[in-house]
């Protein structure tokens, strides 16, 4: 988070124009669907590790996004609001809790939630986040049934995927080009250079540099079966900054502003620059990746549970 935005401050800075330093959070979001779309079109056989490596990323960045949206860009909190929300929000958790059987009344408390934060001068963003925060991950105490997060995810990822996550980017990415009438003219503006360097360039080092100081200072070390080739090309797909980078623009610059303009052709400039040279390096890698998905699918005794996740069975 500290370089990309850090870069971003260093390219606007250079080009002298002060405005432009308001979208100092855009490139701190990782997209979660598409930098797992990307991995799906280019058909790599990513090895568990590196997939769980990069969802935990992309989450973290944009919990960080959301932070950084209820901190910075939240002007005028009615704080009498911001309590209330509180109250359908632990209600939401306790019927989860007590495993509430009319599951579609759980609309009432959340969809409350989010009207009393969006009221209260936070972004209703928060809301979901804090909502997602209140399910249960554990399975039930006898070990039986699969966990209410889970269940719940399933449940709802056609919405999100099918229908929430296409209508905002139909409605966000709009872009109008101004004042230098082409295309051409805005891929030059400094808040579109800044985005897309930090997208690019500073998600890159940004990743890399924290997980090789991460295993040099603590236990974490990297698979003898992965390299730091693969760790660099997941750094590069982190780039793929899209929904909440998308909003962080909106909310910094203004709708249909030229800023808001510039921001989004820089998102889409630089995901797309990270998908295509991520595809590239991981790409490079994918028969390698072949043979760790073998060893990870193996299950010598047919048990459904693949052998590399029973650590009690003696090495064969």
């Amino acid at each position: 988070m500290v370089v990309p935005a850090g870069l971003y401050v260093a390219v606007t800075a250079s080009a002298g124009e002060a405005d432009a330093l308001a979208g100092w959070a855009i490139p701190v979001a990782t997209d979660i669907a598409f930098a797992l779309a990307v991995l799906a079109v280019i058909s790599t056989h990513l090895p568990a590790a590196l997939r769980t490596f990069l969802l935990t990323l992309a989450v973290v960045d944009d919990l960080l996004g959301i932070l950084v949206i209820a901190v910075f860009y939240t002007d005028g909190v009615r704080p009498l609001m911001l309590v209330l929300a509180v109250v359908p929000l632990v209600l939401f958790g306790l019927l989860l809790r007590l495993r509430f059987r009319f599951g579609w009344l759980l609309l009432v408390p959340a969809v409350a939630t989010w009207v009393l934060m969006h009221e209260s001068g936070v972004h209703a963003t928060v809301a979901g986040v804090l909502l997602g925060f209140a399910v249960p991950v554990r399975r039930t105490q006898d070990g039986s049934g699969s966990a209410l997060a889970q269940a719940m995810e399933r449940r709802w990822r056609p919405i999100s995927a099918g229908v929430a996550v296409p209508v905002f980017a139909f409605f966000a990415a709009g872009v109008t080009v101004v004042d230098s009438g082409t295309l051409v003219g805005q891929l030059t503006r400094a808040v579109t250079v800044a985005v897309a360097v930090a997208l690019v360039v500073g998600k890159t080092m940004g990743v890399l540099g924290t997980t090789w100081l991460l295993q040099r200072f603590t236990r974490a070390q990297l698979s003898s079966e992965l390299t730091w080739w693969d760790v660099f090309g997941l750094a590069i797909l982190a780039g793929m900054g899209f929904t909440v980078s998308l909003l962080i623009g909106e909310l910094a610059f203004g709708t249909g502003s030229d800023g808001n303009d510039q921001a989004k052709i820089g998102i889409l400039a630089g995901s797309l620059l990270a998908a295509l040279l991520a595809g590239v390096v991981l790409r490079l890698r994918n028969r390698h990746y072949k043979r760790v998905q073998v060893g990870e699918e193996l299950d010598l005794d047919a048990d459904g549970v693949p052998d590399i996740y029973q650590t009690d069975k003696p090495p064969l």
